[in-house]
């Protein structure tokens, strides 16, 4: 009985070990790399602000007279040019697709402060109280990525940086609708979703662009 006990025990012991192989093991590689886009997304989001606090620095934050239908072209502008160049794959003007992709990261944050506080007839927010809110939704985000990056399991990896173009100027499309129906959705993301989808999108092409 004893010998019985210890064979089932045995093969039990062999059973889970050849489960936590089966299921734990090869999860490792997946985390690394969830590890690793943590990393370089929190890398291009710095040099982002960088660009968008020197920015500051010489205009203030004069992006605050921007209607949100002139916000969405200025979007539309830099995200046209990023597939012409994919496309043509020459610039007459010297500047690369890296450099919209982070215009577009800069100007979706732009977009969401601009949800939450109401355009304005005048620059009335000063160089500090625009840095905090950009840090905020920069933040928000991050931790949005994540969330998505794990249900997803580093799938934007395997796509191609046009790919991603063609989905934030579909995101674009979704937002002009948004608009011209005055946010009245049936079913859809508000602007905001839309805006974070952007974001993330180009935050993968600065990424993609730079390794």
């Amino acid at each position: 009985m004893k010998n019985e006990e210890f064979a089932i025990a045995n093969a039990f012991f062999h059973l889970s070990l050849s489960a936590f192989h089966f299921f734990v093991v090869p999860l490792q590689p997946i985390m690394a790399n969830m590890e690793k886009t943590n990393a370089q997304f929190e890398q291009a989001l710095s040099e982002c602000r960088a660009l968008f606090e020197k920015k500051l620095h010489d205009y203030k934050a004069s992006w605050r007279i921007l209607r949100p239908t002139a916000l969405t072209d200025q979007l539309f502008i830099k995200a046209k040019r990023i597939r012409s160049l994919e496309i043509k794959k020459e610039s007459m003007v010297g500047e690369g697709i890296r450099p919209e992709f982070i215009a577009l990261i800069n100007y979706g944050i732009v977009g969401l402060i601009q949800l939450n506080k109401g355009f304005a007839d005048t620059v009335d927010m000063d160089n500090q109280e625009a840095m905090v809110l950009y840090d905020q939704y920069a933040r928000e985000a991050l931790e949005l990525m994540k969330k998505k990056n794990h249900d997803y399991d580093e799938a934007w990896r395997s796509m191609r940086v046009s790919s991603y173009t063609d989905l934030i100027l579909t995101k674009i499309e979704r937002i002009k609708e948004i608009e011209n129906l005055g946010g009245e959705t049936l079913v859809s993301e508000g602007i905001d979703a839309n805006y974070m989808d952007i974001i993330n999108y180009a935050v993968f092409g600065v990424i993609k662009l730079t390794e």
